[in-house]
């Protein structure tokens, strides 16, 4: 089945979604329990709305792009204005945790806080 082409530059993270409903004949209900969210979660996303939070995690958008294949995750992370955070593999979280746990306590937060200012800035900007 052919999806209609898109300009990666220009398509929000509304714009997706609808086009993935019509694409997979689905509405808002059927996405939010397919990703693990509440519906009123993906009716903030299509309104263009920011509710409590800053717009979907990196979790939901993996998922999203896991349970509706036909849009991979760079084109939904780009939709959702986000940055693709890299693959942790269980080897380099062990190595970072035991990298973590060879620090003064001082230093884990200061680790800690620069960890999130990073996050953030990846929710905020895009790649």
């Amino acid at each position: 089945m052919d999806h209609p082409q898109h300009d990666a530059g220009s398509e929000d993270l509304a714009q997706l979604i609808k086009s993935l409903m019509d694409d997979y004949k689905v509405n808002q209900s059927e996405i939010a329990r397919r990703i693990g969210v509440h519906v009123s979660t993906v009716n903030t996303w299509v309104n263009r709305k920011r509710g409590q939070g800053r717009g979907p995690g990196p979790d939901a958008l993996r998922r999203l792009s896991q349970e509706f294949p036909r849009y991979t995750e760079e084109r939904v992370f780009a939709a959702a204005g986000r940055k693709r955070p890299g693959p942790l593999s269980p080897e380099g979280e062990q190595e970072l945790l035991e990298l973590f746990k060879g620090l003064t306590e001082e230093q884990q937060e200061i680790t800690k806080t620069q960890i999130r200012a990073l996050v953030e800035l990846n929710r905020t900007t895009l790649s």
